[in-house]
């Protein structure tokens, strides 16, 4: 078996490795998490300086190494300057890595969390609606990987009527029938937004209001927070 692999990947973080080095964290369609060394990146004159940024989308030739694969080439598909010099994108962006981390696995095929996060960022550069675009790649992720909430019917007996409020436990909608205990009352438009945001395509969400998208966003994070054991605090209260 060669050792030496064409990978594409976005970076997802990257941390300081020894005098010069850093361990670059991607995502890669095939191959999922990648954990990668950059051999003298943190150098000035190094060749690979400014290409390993998160968020970028990149092509890499890696040569395999029994614990840590060496980056010895990278070309940048997409560098997505926008996401770094304005702070709601940096938020939104960061968050979006910080999820697709936080669920994906080294060594297993990843190719709809890498399709969601490569769209997402990509349409997240020039956003208007960023706390809507960051709940709807949230509502994918979670269905990417097998938690999304129920929305259209009740989560706990299949009814599609008065569905007003949400058990974060529970998976989804109740109906005022099923009280379940822990479950909130949404705010009035709060349930059919999230059906809006999980149906539209991510270049073409629905317009809203301030308070309806915070609403409906708080109610993602809670309800990813306790199925994902992950904190999303931080875009609960978008400004």
């Amino acid at each position: 078996m060669s050792k030496i692999s064409h990978q594409e990947g976005i970076v997802l973080r990257s941390y300081p490795f020894g005098e010069a080095d850093r361990v670059v964290v991607l995502l890669s369609p095939e191959r999922g998490k990648l954990r990668t060394v950059a051999r003298g990146v943190r150098r000035v004159r190094s060749r690979l300086r400014g290409r390993l940024e998160p968020f970028c989308r990149v092509e890499l030739v890696l040569h395999r190494g029994r614990e840590l694969d060496l980056i010895t080439s990278v070309t940048v598909v997409s560098a997505y300057p926008e996401l770094r010099t304005d702070l709601d994108r940096l938020l939104a962006a960061s968050t979006m890595v910080n999820a697709a981390d936080g669920v994906s696995q080294p060594e297993q095929s990843s190719q709809a969390l890498f399709g969601l996060l490569a769209e997402s960022l990509e349409v997240l550069s020039q956003a208007e609606d960023i706390p809507g675009l960051t709940t709807a790649f949230l509502l994918r992720l979670a269905e990417v990987v097998g938690v999304a909430p129920a929305l259209e019917w009740c989560a706990s007996c299949g009814g599609t009527d008065r569905l007003a409020r949400f058990s974060f436990a529970g998976g989804g909608v109740t109906c005022e029938r099923c009280h379940i205990q822990g479950s909130v009352r949404l705010v009035g438009g709060v349930t059919q937004h999230l059906r809006d945001l999980a149906r539209a395509d991510l270049g073409d969400l629905p317009p809203t209001t301030v308070e309806l998208s915070r609403q409906a966003m708080s109610v993602v994070c809670r309800f990813l927070e306790v199925h994902l054991d992950r904190s999303f605090r931080s875009l609960a209260a978008p400004s």
